[in-house]
């Protein structure tokens, strides 16, 4: 395994990089509604929840981010791992610490949602990590985890 390290992020101009660059996945387009808002201001829409940056010999390769819903429940969102990058297991380290940062920050239950057509890969991983599906619509599966 190569020098991989997570970290969370106070410098969301490399988030903004990471998340503008998974945006342009094709298909994944429906996963950006009010995606400029949300590049506005980071710290205000992920704000009681974390930003995460996985690095690769300190350059920013991968993301993933906590979004506090409620006390208990908070959700993760744009998990992405640059092309180049895939198929090292950085996707399992990155939701791993993002599993800690989330108990860590109090909440008891991650939700999420992903679109298996075009993240097949991601989607084996969130169900082989245990994560339970709670439904589909227009091909969008909504996940959770308790992690009590």
């Amino acid at each position: 395994m190569e020098n991989f390290a997570v970290n969370e992020c106070s410098d969301t101009e490399v988030v903004k990089e990471l998340f503008k660059e998974y945006s342009q996945i094709k298909g994944a387009e429906s996963c950006f509604v009010s995606f400029d808002k949300e590049l506005a201001d980071l710290e205000a829409f992920y704000g009681g929840g974390a930003l995460l940056v996985g690095y690769e010999d300190n350059n920013p390769v991968a993301c993933i981010a906590i979004k506090k819903l409620n006390d208990n429940t908070c959700e993760a969102k744009r998990l992405f791992i640059k092309p180049e990058y895939r198929g090292k297991g950085y996707a399992r380290i990155m939701l791993n610490t993002m599993l800690d940062k989330a108990k860590e920050l109090g909440f008891s239950e991650v939700t999420f949602t992903t679109k298996p057509s075009v993240m097949q890969v991601g989607y084996g991983l969130y169900k082989r990590m245990g994560f339970e599906e709670l439904g589909e619509e227009n091909g969008t599966v909504s996940m959770r985890m308790m992690i009590a």
